[in-house]
């Protein structure tokens, strides 16, 4: 086979990490309503066409009333110890507006959200008030005058940057959007992921008998990678699983030239039955890397077919989402339109010792608890074969041993990902 393989060493996690995500390109924008703009990416900046809020208003339900009316001249005018009495001019509910101004000694009942009479500077609580016959109110505890109002423009002004470009729209975001009467919203197009595994054991579901009687082995890998994928806030396209045949991984590779981006699963090692190099070749592929410096996961290729992206994890379960982990979603948020790609790295302390075998950088499962001292600690989940399917379902977490620590002692101080974090960096800390 002709390689067309610009780098044949073996690369570090970050470095490949950083190498395939430096060869993706943002997906075209479009213009989506905002309701189905949840986990999406900002493609434009949003400047506000208003202020908001677009007038004073009251932040509690109550009456408005002036500050001049409380001051001890005003007392001694005529309150005395009861309190200060208030005739009351109008009633004024959210979604109306006041039509009379306050003058001396005059109030307006005034609920949440509505604007504020002119003359008005707060809003007594209604639970410091007292009504009294026909028109008229005792203000019973003066502590909110001058108080409870939102001013004009206190939260956004107009023509201010609102939201970046590459701002994640949570229901946040969502919500100043609408604030200010934007009902559509520009983002990067959602990434079509195609992917397929490949092998002669491997089975779906529907052959669950074969399964059942270990004939075959059932591909779990598909139900992994596309949920992966679709949480990553891509659209997942599967394309199956292909038998150690040339002719049908050529097939599967071809259908997903019209993605964004292919992921295989299986077929990158190194054995007479790993075809999916072979293939590459076949479609003019150039190939990038085919393997990395980490256990679990060591055989991971990445290359481009013209100008789709395509990265080639191992067929272990447990290697396959590793590794979709550390390279495919982080590529999948680049598409997106993210700046920050990576899941961040933490200080854990280790609570059992670890022995590992080859001085290779390890990723294992672990589960990661908070400590009452805010700090935390991890343990392992169990055995760590790349096959233990078992020990990733357990695991919030993936404890990272450098190549260089053989033994690591219980106490000791290393980083882990946690895999439900939603703070992310721009580049990679693994």
């Amino acid at each position: 086979m002709t390689s067309t393989s610009i780098f044949a060493g073996e690369l570090t996690p970050a470095q490949a990490a950083s190498q395939i995500t430096a060869e993706i390109r943002l997906l075209p924008v479009e213009c989506i309503p905002l309701l189905e703009a949840l986990d999406r990416v900002l493609a434009r900046d949003v400047r506000s066409p208003m202020d908001v809020p677009m007038w004073d208003n009251s932040a509690m339900d109550g009456y408005a009333v002036r500050s001049a009316d409380f001051t001890t001249a005003a007392k001694a005018a005529g309150a005395g110890e009861a309190g200060v009495e208030l005739r009351v001019v109008e009633t004024v509910p959210a979604g109306k507006f006041p039509t009379k101004p306050l003058g001396p000694r005059e109030c307006t009942r005034i609920f949440t959200g509505a604007p504020l009479p002119q003359g008005a500077d707060g809003v007594i609580r209604q639970e410091d008030a007292t009504p009294l016959e026909g028109d008229r109110v005792r203000i019973d505890n003066p502590r909110d005058v001058g108080k409870n109002l939102r001013r004009r423009g206190e939260d956004i002004q107009k023509d201010s940057l609102i939201l970046a470009r590459g701002t994640p729209l949570g229901a946040a975001q969502l919500g100043v959007l609408a604030s200010i009467g934007e009902s559509e919203v520009f983002v990067h197009r959602r990434p079509r992921v195609a992917f397929f595994g490949s092998g002669d054991e491997i089975a779906e579901l529907e052959q669950r008998e074969e399964i059942l009687h270990g004939k075959k082995v059932a591909s779990s890998n598909t139900y992994t990678l596309l949920a992966m994928i679709r949480g990553a806030g891509a659209e997942p396209i599967n394309l199956g699983v292909a038998k150690d045949d040339p002719d049908e991984i050529r097939r599967r590779v071809q259908a997903g030239f019209t993605s964004d981006l292919l992921v295989t699963s299986a077929g990158v090692s190194v054995g007479e039955h790993d075809y999916v190099r072979q293939v590459l070749d076949e479609v003019k592929a150039t190939q990038k890397f085919w393997k990395i410096r980490m256990r679990p996961g060591a055989p991971v290729g990445f290359g481009v077919i013209g100008a789709l992206p395509w990265i080639g994890l191992p067929g272990n379960p447990v290697s396959t989402m590793v590794t979709f982990e550390l390279f495919v979603r982080p590529a999948i948020r680049k598409m997106l339109g993210h700046t920050n790609l990576f899941r961040r790295t933490v200080p854990v302390t280790v609570a059992e010792p670890i022995t590992l075998g080859a001085p290779l950088r390890h990723f294992l499962r672990a589960v990661v608890t908070e400590n009452a001292d805010s700090r935390r600690s991890a343990k392992l989940t169990g055995p760590q074969g790349s096959g233990i399917l078992t020990s990733m379902a357990k695991a919030n977490a993936l404890l990272i041993v450098p190549e260089d620590r053989r033994e690591v002692k219980a106490g000791e101080t290393l980083t882990a990902m946690l895999l439900d974090d939603p703070v992310h960096t721009p580049e990679p800390t693994f």
